[in-house]
């Protein structure tokens, strides 16, 4: 069973050596060597132990190999195991691999799956099921998983066939990758695992669908002169052209020409959440990230711009807001390159528009560009607003302030770090005041926002990219989603450093609740004020592990903490009201945003916080 029908072809079984005949659990081995997979994260279970055996083989097979061997890393629960394989691809850019049991394990792993979905994330995740006589009698650990990922999975397969078994592997890498990438699920009864069969090395299901749609791309990806033309018409009619700059570019790899289309064209540059490290933070061009907590400088740029240039981004609510009409109200053109044509005319309608690759689209793009116009006016007005609405906060505080705690560690890392977190103010406050210059340097749970994403991530990436500089930005709400992992730090040496901003509760709930619900506070505080977060760390293994309450100890702590040689935990007890500005508030535009007491306004601040009506407090959140 799939989402879409995919057949076997009788080419691609046929046997490239008869006499080699493998169980199912080997013949997933095999396939997982061919596709490069060199780490895998997991949680064992009955209905998945043929294969973990099939690891513990295959690694044995070749200890004396060590390149060839495949690194496991077991979590405490599966859920990190998904978050750690999205971590590693996101670092890397190739295909993440977890692997889990039925039942509640698979249960366990809907969420990454489906922060992976929403995130564009390349990952496989193979998981165990009951044996196929067993699946539908509601036996021992049975869960209708292909039923239940089928909603927030770019594929699901449920492995009936065991002939199919390699192709359909080889085949859900593939879908992972390609197009818009995201997750692919595997299910795999048990007695498949078990089944014993010709192995072929090579074979992949054909799709009715998925192929179709990928050869229709390619032949419509590459951007004619004609069409190229059509973009530079409206180029030449506009005298404020504004880049907005998603993920998309990332995944596609395409920041060198980004940069260099943007700069033969003169054309300022803001990106999401996602789009982070696309361009380096301190280029004269860019003016940071746009959106809900984007700063004041590129919100105030979106308003003002005529030409709206969408490359890699589908104007989702953090970013449009509730009101798609009146963001980028003032564009009288709006164009849109995507991988995805169903992301075209979504949300925002485009004027002109591409179905492709990113980095060819640019290339095109720069490729057939014509002599620019002078766009100096608007260069001097976007120097303007970076000048005079820029990133601030109370820098005079006696407290802590979370802000000052990013920008230091920033400066102290030269931005040359991957930076994970997870989900709430500290992820806000990491997105604005972390001077990041590489993209994959950003990872984070942007369109599902799942808080306990940033430490199994770290453990990930940390893995993906073993000579980089990784740290976790947590808060303590968060990192208590997924604390477990701490250990798994340790246990498996990886050095990844945590940066705990303890504010003591839901700093970001905290915060609605003061601007929307009259200062009533309610769970967001949660009590729960006994946790010792550093004996914590200490007692699962942390040789660092340390606690600043003063600011006059920030900066040594900061810099013993980045230097230190192996894991590392640093507990910031910060500045507990501090909030998050700018903030736009819920359906309402990037003209009237909250920008707080530190950062200047194009209207009076008083009118801010009355501005939201109390009935709109939920419409976006």
């Amino acid at each position: 069973m799939t989402q879409n029908p995919i057949i076997a072809s009788p080419a691609d079984l046929k046997p490239t050596n008869t006499r080699e005949i493998l169980s199912g659990a080997d013949i997933i081995l095999r396939v997982l060597a061919e596709q490069g997979v060199d780490t895998m994260f997991g949680y064992s279970g009955g209905a998945i132990l043929p294969t973990y055996d099939a690891v513990f083989r295959h690694n044995e097979m070749n200890a004396a190999h060590a390149e060839r061997q495949i690194k496991f890393v077991v979590p405490a629960n599966e859920q990190a195991a998904g978050f750690m394989a999205a971590g590693y691809a996101r670092a890397s850019g190739k295909v993440g691999v977890f692997m889990v049991t039925s039942g509640p394990g698979a249960t366990n792993a809907v969420t990454p799956i489906a922060d992976c979905n929403g995130d564009s994330i390349p990952v496989v995740l193979i998981c165990g099921q009951v044996p196929r006589a067993a699946i539908g009698s509601d036996a021992f650990q049975e869960a209708p998983v292909f039923n239940i990922m089928s909603a927030c999975a770019k594929q699901v397969f449920l492995v009936t066939d065991p002939a199919k078994l390699e192709p359909t592997l080889r085949t859900a890498f593939e879908i992972a990758r390609t197009g818009r990438p995201g997750p692919v699920v595997v299910d795999v009864p048990k007695d498949i695992q078990n089944w014993r069969g010709p192995y072929h090395g090579q074979g992949t299901l054909h799709s009715r669908g998925y192929a179709d749609r990928l050869r229709m791309v390619a032949r419509g990806a590459r951007l004619e002169r004609e069409k190229a033309d059509g973009f530079f018409d409206l180029l030449r009619e506009s005298q404020r052209p504004l880049l907005y700059v998603g993920g998309g570019v990332i995944t596609a790899r395409a920041t060198a020409e980004l940069r260099a289309f943007a700069e033969r064209n003169c054309i300022p540059i803001v990106t999401t959440l996602m789009g982070l490290g696309a361009i380096p933070a301190n280029h004269e061009l860019y003016l940071g990230m746009l959106g809900m907590h984007g700063t004041a400088c590129a919100n105030y740029a979106v308003e003002d711009c005529d030409f709206l240039i969408a490359v890699g981004a589908r104007f989702d609510d953090r970013v449009a807001g509730g009101r798609p009409e009146s963001f980028a109200a003032g564009a009288r053109h709006v164009a849109h390159i995507d991988i995805d044509e169903a992301e075209i005319n979504k949300v925002k309608r485009a004027h002109w528009a591409h179905v492709g690759d990113a980095k060819d689209a640019l290339r095109a793009l720069i490729e057939h560009s014509p002599a620019t116009s002078s766009l100096s006016k608007w260069l001097e007005r976007v120097a303007e607003l970076k000048r005079t609405f820029g990133q601030n906060y109370d820098r005079n505080s006696p407290a802590i302030q979370p802000q000052y705690v990013v920008e230091k560690l920033s400066e102290i890392t030269g931005g040359r770090a991957i930076i994970t977190t997870g989900v709430g103010q500290h992820q806000m406050w990491a997105a604005q005041y972390f001077a990041f210059v590489e993209p994959r340097s950003f990872l984070t749970s942007a369109g599902m926002g799942t808080m306990g994403f940033g430490l199994p991530a770290a453990i990930g990436a940390q893995l993906a990219r073993p000579d980089a500089l990784v740290i976790d930005i947590d808060g303590d709400g968060s990192i208590r989603m997924n604390i477990g992992e701490l250990e798994t730090a340790t246990t498996y040496g990886v050095p990844v450093k945590v940066l705990l901003l303890n504010n003591r509760g839901d700093g970001m709930i905290r915060q609605w609740q003061r601007l929307f619900y009259e200062g009533r506070m309610f769970v967001s505080d949660k009590s729960l004020h006994s946790k010792d977060f550093v004996m914590t760390a200490q007692a699962d293994g942390f040789e660092f592990a340390r606690r600043v309450q003063a600011m006059d100890e920030l900066e040594g702590a900061l810099r013993a903490f980045v230097a230190f040689d192996g894991p590392a935990f640093l507990e910031v007890m910060i500045d507990e009201n501090a909030d998050v500005f700018p903030m736009v508030g819920p359906g309402q535009s990037y003209s009237n945003m909250i920008t707080g007491p530190f950062i200047p306004s194009r209207i009076g601040q008083e009118t801010h916080s009355q501005g939201v009506g109390k009935n709109s407090a939920t419409d976006m959140f």
